[in-house]
């Protein structure tokens, strides 16, 4: 029958025995590894009294760990022995031990130490933007690691943009001249002008053919204008005194309007302020929509002309639109003008059509100047018997050319 083993508590707290692990795998010859235990001489303070750092070496690498770290500290939920059998007496005497992690240490050469000093030493100078950028690298979360590295390579894109720019700028200049580029200038800016102005012929011998009739409206628009303007061509005075209590239709229509029964075309007069009118409309829209148009009663061949012609197509929201941007709304005004001039006997009231389209007087002054006009004034009564200030643009030949204010210096600045 079998002796029956018995255990003898002799641990120490201040002798506690170490259960070595090796983080990179197992020592095949544990004889080999020379052991090296440093001890804190700090045995005033309860913190510090019990803290170990141990060092191994061996032929390939260097290990040390400690019992300090938050990495190898101990859990205090769970506590280690390491028992002893005497085989003699047959029993078993239990110790109080302690476990450690070692971590292999990479041998450093001068450079690298070389390397960590000026690491330190930078560490000094940098801004608060870099610390916080650096602790987000060590520490922070995946989502802030992706952000901060989107930021910096847009950081390095926009120089690399700046740098391109700047250096193909000098190149040009260098080739071309500035005299030259000037010029270039110019005549893109006339390019991009005649994106939103009418066709305009300069050598025109009457004012009817400087902004031809049928380059404003079609020819099929104008055979489908013929229904829907009829209202207009055979309107009452009472019909038009309501049509103005109502505010239907825009001021410059209603004023020209009161006067139709006496154009030498009533029928034509009629249908181009109708177009007019539903023109002046579509300009107020930030977004157009082809069943909106024909819910007024617009044609459809109408519709479809002033959605190509006076809209850009945009992808918002999930779904294409039609939106009337800022230069489409030039383009408007300036075939407002164009078509007012050719109903007016080639001289228009801007401050009318100004509060019609909604627009500011020098934004309107602008276009006006733009298309060759000449810009005068006149004062004028209202209804309430006060007198104002009305802008009046004038087709005269031959066209006027403006030149921009400042001369050479506004051309620099251009």
């Amino acid at each position: 029958m079998a002796g029956k083993a018995v255990w003898e508590y002799r641990g120490d707290p201040e002798q506690s025995a170490l259960l070595v692990q090796f983080a990179n795998g197992t020592i095949q010859t544990p004889k080999d590894v020379r052991f090296t235990l440093y001890r804190n001489e700090d045995d005033k303070t309860p913190e510090t009294k019990r803290q170990r750092i141990l060092a191994a070496d061996t032929d390939r690498l260097s290990y040390v760990g400690n019992n300090y770290s938050t990495e190898t500290k101990n859990s205090p939920l769970c506590k280690y022995f390491i028992g002893v059998l005497n085989k003699a007496t047959g029993k078993m005497e239990v110790y109080d031990a302690e476990h450690i992690k070692m971590q292999p240490v990479l041998k450093t050469d001068n450079s690298t130490v070389s390397k960590q000093i000026e690491d330190a030493t930078d560490q000094s100078t940098k801004t608060y933007r870099e610390k916080v950028d650096a602790l987000i690298e060590a520490f922070g979360t995946n989502r802030q690691k992706r952000a901060l590295s989107s930021r910096k390579l847009n950081q390095v894109g926009s120089e690399t943009l700046n740098k391109a720019m700047v250096k193909a700028a000098e190149e040009i200049i260098g080739n071309k001249g500035k005299t030259e580029l000037l010029k270039e200038a110019m005549d893109t800016n006339e390019e991009l002008s005649s994106i939103f102005l009418p066709s305009c012929n300069a050598s025109a011998d009457k004012p009817e053919n400087v902004y031809k009739f049928d380059d404003l409206i079609s020819p099929v628009e104008y055979e489908a204008l013929e229904s829907v303007s009829a209202a207009f061509k055979n309107i009452t005075p009472e019909e038009l005194q309501q049509m103005t209590e109502k505010k239907e239709h825009t001021l410059f229509v209603l004023q020209e309007l009161r006067e139709i029964k006496l154009a030498k075309d009533p029928d034509r007069q009629a249908r181009v302020l109708w177009y007019l009118d539903m023109l002046i409309k579509f300009s107020q829209l930030k977004v157009a929509k082809r069943k909106d148009l024909i819910t007024k009663g617009c044609p459809s061949i109408i519709c479809a002309n002033l959605m190509k012609n006076f809209s850009v197509i945009v992808y918002k929201d999930g779904r294409i639109q039609n939106s009337i941007s800022g230069t489409m709304k030039s383009k408007i005004v300036a075939y407002v003008i164009a078509l007012a001039l050719h109903i007016s006997n080639f001289q228009v009231d801007l401050t009318c059509l100004q509060r019609d389209l909604r627009l500011t007087e020098n934004r309107i002054i602008e276009i006006a100047k733009a298309m060759r006009l000449k810009i005068g004034k006149i004062n004028m009564f209202s209804d309430v018997s006060f007198e104002e200030s009305h802008k009046i643009a004038t087709l005269e030949l031959p066209l006027i050319v403006y030149k921009p204010a400042g001369g050479m210096k506004k051309k620099r600045k251009m």
